[in-house]
């Protein structure tokens, strides 16, 4: 996902949209409109936010983006009832090598990504993943109102923070936890 340091390759994309509807624009002019909407006055103000953090994160050109784990499954039809039924994620995508031959895919949810996997050796069944959050209180209810038959999970107050834990038909066990405020 794209965020304020793309704003150059944004402003280009939209320069190229536009032109392509006969509709032409500077790029400085692009540039403003990609600064504003990311809340901010003007490009002068976006491009100092930029320089101030640059590209890297740690002072050694390294950035680290969002890890995706991969997630044993042993039963596509489960593995749906489970993630896109229960969780309520979306497949972004699939792979198959050909006919006959074990599932890859992605799935998704408000920014969560996760690889569900047949491939024996990607991964390791009954798995066990912390995924951080907010809203783990509408969570909660969205999960309790699905009414799974296998799965009826419980809201933990941990003190300083709130945990839910789901268990998947293949033993893979997420814990989903929202810091509370202190």
């Amino acid at each position: 996902m794209r965020d304020y340091r793309d704003a150059k390759a944004m402003a280009k994309a939209m320069r190229e949209a536009l032109a392509n509807r006969d509709v032409a624009i500077t790029h400085s002019e692009a540039l403003e409109i990609i600064a504003r909407q990311f809340g901010l006055a003007n490009w002068n103000i976006m491009s100092a936010k930029i320089d101030d953090e640059g590209p890297a994160q740690d002072g050694g050109g390294i950035a680290f983006e969002q890890a995706v784990p991969i997630v044993r499954i042993f039963d596509v039809a489960k593995a749906n009832e489970f993630y896109l039924g229960f969780l309520g994620f979306t497949a972004d995508w699939e792979h198959r090598h050909g006919d006959n031959f074990p599932l890859y895919m992605q799935i998704s949810r408000s920014g969560l990504r996760l690889h569900l996997s047949e491939h024996a050796g990607d991964a390791t069944p009954g798995g066990n993943m912390c995924v951080y959050m907010k809203g783990i209180r509408n969570l909660h209810k969205e999960l309790s109102a699905r009414n799974y038959r296998y799965m009826k999970p419980g809201l933990e107050d941990q003190g300083t923070r709130l945990e839910l834990q789901v268990i998947d038909p293949f033993n893979n066990r997420i814990r989903f936890i929202e810091v509370k405020d202190q």
